[in-house]
C-alpha cells in the first residue's frame, strides 16, 4: 500500500512538474499571455513596433484584430528609426491609426530631444498623439538620474512637442519610471504605462470617472502576430482603455 501511494505521489509529482513547464514554455514564447484575460475586456487594441521587427508587411498586420500603431521615430538628439519613414508611409496605408514615438534620453537636453523628433515625423500627416518613452537604459536603472533634473528636460521636451503638433503628447513609462518621475508630476498628460505581469491599478481618477488613471496599457512583450520578420520574434500588445466611441474622440475622428 505505501508503494502504491509513493508510486502516485510521485506520478502527480512529475505530472505537475510538467504542466508548470509546459505553462512556463507557453508564456515565454507567447502562446500564453498572463495579462490576456484582462487585456481582453478592452475591444481598441494594437502594436508598438521599431526596426527591431524588421520589414512589416503592413497590409498583413493590419488584418489581425489590431486597431493602431505607434511606430518609434528618434531617440535621443539625433538617432532616427532606420525603419521609421518607411514604417510610417506604409502602415498609413492601411485602416490601422498611426502614431510615432520618441525614446526620451536621460543623457540630452529636452528641447534638442523635441527638435530631432519634431523634424523627423512632421513630414508625415494624419498621425495620432505623439508618445515619448520613458524608460530606463544602461545602467540609469542602477543609477537613477536625478527626478528634479529628468522633470526639467522632460517638460521642457512634451511643451515644445505640443506645440509644434498641437496635440498633448501621451506619456509611455515602465512602472518604475512612472513612480520615480512622472507620478504626481505630469498626470495632465495620457498615460502610457507598461505591467506585462497584471492589469494596472493607478490612482483613481474621479474627474474622468474611471478607475484606473492610464490611457494606454502594454501588456505584453511577447505578441505572436504575422506579417513581420526581424530579429525580434515578438511584438508589443496594448489596450486603450475606453470604448470605440472614446477610441474615435482620443483619435480626433469625433468631437468630443
Amino acid at each position: 500500500m505505501k508503494k502504491r501511494l509513493r508510486t502516485v505521489a510521485i506520478t502527480a509529482a512529475l505530472l505537475i512538474m510538467a504542466l508548470g513547464s509546459g505553462f512556463i514554455f507557453a508564456v515565454y514564447h507567447g502562446y500564453i499571455h498572463i495579462n490576456g484575460p484582462a487585456a481582453a475586456r478592452y475591444p481598441v487594441r494594437g502594436v508598438d513596433v521599431s526596426h527591431y521587427q524588421g520589414d512589416i508587411d503592413w497590409q498583413v498586420l493590419a488584418g489581425q484584430q489590431i486597431r493602431f500603431a505607434y511606430i518609434k521615430a528618434t531617440e535621443g538628439s539625433s538617432y532616427t528609426d532606420e525603419l521609421f519613414a518607411v514604417n510610417c508611409q506604409k502602415a498609413l496605408e492601411t485602416d490601422l491609426d498611426v502614431g510615432a514615438y520618441h525614446f526620451f534620453s536621460f543623457d540630452s537636453p529636452g528641447t534638442a530631444q523635441a527638435e530631432h523628433f519634431i523634424n523627423t515625423v512632421k513630414p508625415f500627416k494624419n498621425l495620432m498623439a505623439p508618445v515619448v518613452d520613458v524608460e530606463f537604459y544602461g545602467d540609469k536603472k542602477e543609477n537613477p538620474p536625478d527626478p528634479g533634473q529628468v522633470e526639467t528636460e522632460l517638460n521642457n521636451y512634451l511643451e515644445k512637442v505640443e506645440l509644434a503638433f498641437g496635440q498633448t503628447p501621451v506619456i509611455y513609462a515602465t512602472r518604475e519610471a512612472w513612480e520615480l518621475y512622472i507620478r504626481g508630476k505630469f498626470d495632465a498628460y495620457p498615460l502610457w504605462i507598461r505591467d506585462i505581469w497584471k492589469e494596472p491599478k493607478l490612482k483613481s481618477d474621479t474627474e474622468k470617472g474611471r478607475e484606473y488613471d492610464w490611457t494606454f496599457w502594454q501588456y505584453t512583450n511577447r505578441g505572436r502576430l504575422e506579417g513581420f520578420s526581424g530579429e525580434e520574434a515578438f511584438m508589443d500588445l496594448n489596450v486603450f482603455y475606453g470604448t470605440w466611441e472614446e477610441w474615435l474622440s482620443f483619435t480626433g475622428r469625433i468631437e468630443n
